[in-house]
């Protein structure tokens, strides 16, 4: 099954000018913790796929909101030059086929 599949909502967004964010939240607690308990979605994988090193990603689990949450530095400063996405906002795409046993 997809992460799409159980997430109710993935987006990414700017945490400031340098800093991208990954909220994956949960409509249930069941799928939260299939996903959460899966290991599917951990540090090393986020870095691979964002291309960042592991020791720049940071995660964290939210069991009270049903909710995981990835931060990276920004592959670009917000609104720089080349820069493809001003708000950050199309970067969550590649989490939504993630696989979840």
């Amino acid at each position: 099954m997809q992460l799409s599949d159980l997430a109710a909502m993935v987006r990414s967004k700017n945490a400031g000018p340098f800093v991208l964010t990954f909220d994956i939240l949960f409509s249930d607690e069941e799928s939260y913790l299939r996903v959460k308990r899966s290991g599917a979605l951990n540090v090393e994988m986020f870095a691979k796929l964002y291309h960042t090193a592991p020791s720049k990603v940071r995660f964290f689990e939210c069991d009270k909101a049903l909710a995981l949450k990835f931060s990276i530095p920004h592959p670009t400063t917000q609104g720089a030059l080349g820069s493809a996405d001003l708000h950050g906002g199309q970067q969550f795409i590649p989490l939504l086929a993630i696989q979840i046993p």
